[in-house]
């Protein structure tokens, strides 16, 4: 599924078709392969047949933190070193254990592909 094998490969989950079409333009325009979902269990199923170097979850909005909470802790049972990245725009809670950064980027494309490279290291 992702394609150049120099790109870093990122899962995207966001259940915004807007949002998720932004993000996902944003980060190809900076070098990344992006495949993406509006779907928690798409994202599952994708998770299982390919490799990624970071999966990102928008936990935007109603009822959306333990959905990622979810998907976290399900990928994290798979691989416990695979990268795992929330993205929002308001304070989300520390006290999930499970993504390895929490990205704020307040709707800020710089501030999002910023949260990104480092969580990619």
């Amino acid at each position: 599924m992702p394609g150049d094998v120099n790109s870093p490969t990122i899962l995207h989950l966001c259940a915004r078709e807007v949002i998720r079409e932004l993000r996902d333009s944003i980060l190809r325009l900076h070098g990344y392969d992006v495949v993406s979902t509006l779907s928690l269990a798409d994202a599952e199923d994708l998770f299982a047949k390919s490799k990624f170097d970071l999966v990102l979850v928008d936990v935007e909005g109603d009822g959306r933190i333990p959905i990622a909470e979810k998907l976290c802790e399900d990928i994290k049972k798979k691989d416990p070193e695979q990268k795992v990245a929330f993205v929002c725009n308001y304070q989300v809670s520390k006290e999930s254990n499970c993504p390895d950064e929490i990205i704020r980027s307040d709707f800020n494309p710089e501030a999002m592909v910023k949260g990104v490279r480092e969580t990619l290291g």
